[in-house]
């Protein structure tokens, strides 16, 4: 008699498939007094040195921002180089004022001047990104941006081309002379000017949502953290949604305040006395406007970090806009109240928030992936020497 086996299915071992990991949460962990210490001193400085020790502030504000903002129970650290900076605000601030320069000889200078600024400035940026994202780090591992110049002037040139029709059609309409007195320009050319001006800003507003959505491609697509790459996968279609919104909610917000002006006016002519109407106006635009402004922050940073993956890993954000925009709103007014002083405060309350909703989703056990990023980076995207890398922001 055969002995009797038992089927395939149940003879292989079963394997269980282990749970995804679990969301890690990203935390901000500074305090308003304690980098209002930095803050002060810093503010300081800057004054007794004539602007010169900023680039040392800004080195001093970043690090503590990166060490005091965890995930995974990890910190990020900055090692920027002050000098660095100094160097690239020192080039920055000299082509504003050859550029103003420009503006006070003539329209052609200008247009001139404009023409250069266009052709250098993509370059400027990109080294700008890569000098910020090369001295960030987590875990000791640094980052690094991967963009080539032709990447940074097809994700700027747009930027600057508006300017140039703008101000090349400024050119033509006062025929190469600086405009002293407008009443002085030929009729037709006025007509056209303003025809022309009005149409390319229409345009440039129309294309606002497209050249944003290409800049965080720009900045978000092109990083890498160790030997992985992060990716961008927003199309301009969502961006042009928020967009959208928030310009029929502008549009809503200026009917009303036109509304209450007029109210107001036909009240106080009926009453045969002044009614005090910007009373209730500014109070109306402020928060109107403070709305608008934290739904357009909230949404954008949810749709830029949730189309962010880093190799497999995602990133989820759930910025809401109430809490913003108390947030925004309140800092503001203490801001007012102190002249100031409130600020370190008021940063670090909105780090804290910011970071309070970003969190990291894990495809992978963290410890395997930063196992799999580390190596040398050094060799790739890093074709320019030293005396380039400088940092060009604020």
């Amino acid at each position: 008699m055969e002995s009797e086996t038992l089927p395939t299915s149940l003879s292989e071992p079963v394997i269980a498939l282990a749970p995804p990991p679990a969301p890690e949460r990203f935390r901000f962990t500074g305090d308003g007094g304690e980098y209002f210490r930095i803050w002060i001193v810093n503010i300081a400085l800057t004054i007794l040195t004539l602007g010169i020790y900023s680039a040392w502030a800004k080195v001093r504000r970043l690090q503590y921002f990166y060490r005091h903002t965890e995930v995974a129970g990890s910190s990020f650290d900055y090692h920027g180089k002050p000098l660095a900076i100094l160097y690239g605000r020192i080039v920055a601030l000299a082509m504003l004022l050859i550029y103003q320069a420009c503006n006070h000889i003539s329209m052609v200078t200008a247009f001139i001047g404009l023409i250069v600024l266009c052709a250098v400035l993509p370059w400027l940026l990109r080294n700008s990104f890569r000098f910020r994202m090369r001295y960030s780090s987590y875990r000791g591992l640094r980052f690094s941006f991967r963009a080539s110049n032709a990447d940074a002037y097809a994700t700027f040139l747009p930027f600057g081309l508006f300017a140039l029709i703008f101000l090349g059609l400024g050119a033509w309409a006062f025929n190469g002379e600086i405009a002293r007195d407008p009443d002085a320009m030929d009729k037709s050319k006025a007509i056209a000017f303003a025809a022309g001006a009005g149409f390319i800003s229409l345009i440039y507003a129309l294309l606002i949502p497209l050249l944003y959505q290409r800049l965080k491609q720009f900045q978000h697509g092109k990083a890498w953290f160790g030997q992985t790459p992060f990716s961008f996968s927003a199309t301009p279609r969502p961006f042009y949604a928020i967009y959208g919104r928030a310009a029929l909610a502008m549009v809503g917000i200026v009917v009303l305040i036109f509304a209450l002006m007029i109210g107001g006016s036909m009240l106080g002519k009926a009453m045969g006395q002044s009614v005090g109407v910007f009373v209730l106006i500014v109070p109306v635009y402020l928060l109107a406007f403070a709305a608008l402004a934290a739904y357009v922050a909230a949404r954008l940073g949810n749709l830029v970090w949730n189309s962010t993956m880093l190799g497999e890993h995602r990133l989820e954000s759930t910025l809401a806009v109430k809490p913003l925009m108390w947030i925004q709103i309140s800092n503001l007014l203490l801001v007012l109240v102190t002249v100031g002083f409130y600020l370190p405060w008021a940063m670090v309350r909105l780090a804290r928030y910011r970071a309070e909703n970003l969190s990291l989703v894990p495809a992978a056990p963290l410890e395997d992936f930063l196992a799999s990023s580390e190596g040398d980076v050094g060799a790739v995207g890093e074709e320019t020497m030293d005396m380039f890398d400088f940092d060009i922001g604020l």
